[in-house]
């Protein structure tokens, strides 16, 4: 254990364990019984559900958290393409998101299900559900401010017949916050350091990070998007291959390319980079319209247009890095997670962007890259009921912590 601000960590096959925390207050929680939590998320790719299995101890700095089970069940091709129209306007219309809010819900309820069948756990032993739901609109800087989660809590609670934890945003947006990013707050409980200055990145639709410098405190941290993930990657292979296909897969298409300088220039002058955080975005600044313009713009092969966005996406990362964290601290390594951990051109262009510090996958720390988002809205919705805020001001921005989600009953 590396001290009152550490962390200990054991891994087995199948599982990871996170001991978080210190002193009387940990060792009370590693006596309790764990209570088993299903976190499931989907992000701004709306690419599938995440659903992770965690057994959950404790709560705040005594938390301990086991990962039991996790699986990525993909959208069936006509639930994307509603899931789209809702999420784009002027096709966004009411019918559409209400017939995709309950869509969506029954999807999460199964995923709900099937992870606990994969899990060989009986529903009626999961104490909680937390939902982040299907991201739609996201209008933080609007008058008033705004975010529309949907993926019906009811319809989850309904099937499963589990307590269902949802809508965790809007209450840190009503308190003056962004409603993003959340994760940070369980990036603290799980990864902060005694005497180790960490980024963690997450590279999901949107791309964000949290700082987390030696010794930290919850004020201490800083958290925000730094602009495109896979998002525009996604939007602009969709748009080439006419549909065909939804991502480069392992970067592959974008390694065979060359990178524009001046496009990547132009990109780099995009004003969201400059704003000032705590600050989010999401498909409204970085979506299809983003993709659709940089096309009608032409001049460039396929493969040099996505090796420049991917480009892009790695220098943003970097600059965010550079104007926002640098300044405040040092950085001894890079943690990443998310999807985008996957295109082995994005992460080689981190690699040397960040060089000589290292960039090493979340796996290191017994949270595997793809399961660490499910995993944290399980632990958030476990804060929830503990009665516990699960925002951190420092982030998001909010005028003070707030407890998040609404909480729908199970059987």
């Amino acid at each position: 254990m590396f001290g009152r601000c550490g962390f200990k960590l054991r891994t087995r096959a199948g599982a990871a364990i996170i001991r978080l925390g210190a002193g009387d207050a940990t060792e009370t929680a590693l006596r309790q019984k764990p209570e088993l939590v299903i976190g499931l998320m989907s992000g701004t790719s709306y690419d599938g559900i995440a659903a992770a299995l965690v057994a959950v101890r404790g709560a705040g700095l005594a938390t301990r958290a086991e990962l039991r089970a996790f699986e990525t069940y993909p959208y069936p091709p006509a639930v994307r393409r509603l899931v789209a129209a809702a999420s784009a306007p002027p096709t966004g219309t009411v019918d559409l998101v209400c017939r995709a809010n309950f869509v969506l819900g029954e999807r999460f309820a199964e995923a709900a299900v099937r992870i606990a069948r994969r899990a060989r756990v009986a529903l009626g032993r999961v104490a909680l559900i937390g939902s982040h739901g299907q991201t739609i609109h996201h209008l933080p800087a609007a008058s008033p401010p705004s975010t529309l989660q949907i993926g019906e809590p009811a319809v989850i609670a309904e099937r499963t017949g589990v307590t269902t934890v949802a809508d965790f945003r809007p209450r840190d947006v009503a308190a003056g916050g962004q409603g993003a990013p959340l994760v940070p707050y369980v990036d603290y409980l799980l990864l902060r350091h005694r005497t180790r200055g960490r980024l963690v990145l997450n590279i999901g639709g949107i791309a964000n990070f949290t700082h987390l410098p030696p010794a930290c405190r919850p004020s201490d941290v800083l958290a925000f998007d730094t602009g495109p993930g896979n998002m525009l990657l996604d939007a602009l292979v969709g748009l080439l291959t006419r549909g065909r296909r939804t991502f480069d897969r392992d970067g592959a298409l974008a390694a065979r390319g060359a990178v524009s300088q001046p496009l990547l220039r132009r990109l780099l002058r995009h004003p969201y980079l400059r704003r000032e955080p705590p600050k989010s975005t999401g498909r409204e600044t970085f979506g299809v319209p983003f993709a659709e313009r940089l096309l009608r713009a032409g001049g460039l092969a396929p493969e040099d247009l996505l090796a420049t966005v991917t480009a892009f996406t790695a220098a943003s990362i970097a600059d965010a890095h550079r104007r926002f964290v640098a300044p405040r601290g040092r950085v001894d390594e890079v943690i990443a997670s998310g999807g985008g951990c996957h295109n082995r051109t994005l992460m080689r262009r981190l690699a040397e962007t960040f060089a000589p510090v290292p960039v090493r996958l979340s796996d290191d720390f017994g949270i595997p890259a793809d399961a660490k988002e499910a995993m944290a809205f399980a632990i958030l919705a476990h804060e929830t009921m503990a009665g516990r805020p699960g925002n951190l001001p420092s982030a998001t921005g909010a005028a003070r912590p707030v407890v998040l989600g609404k909480i729908v009953p199970g059987r």
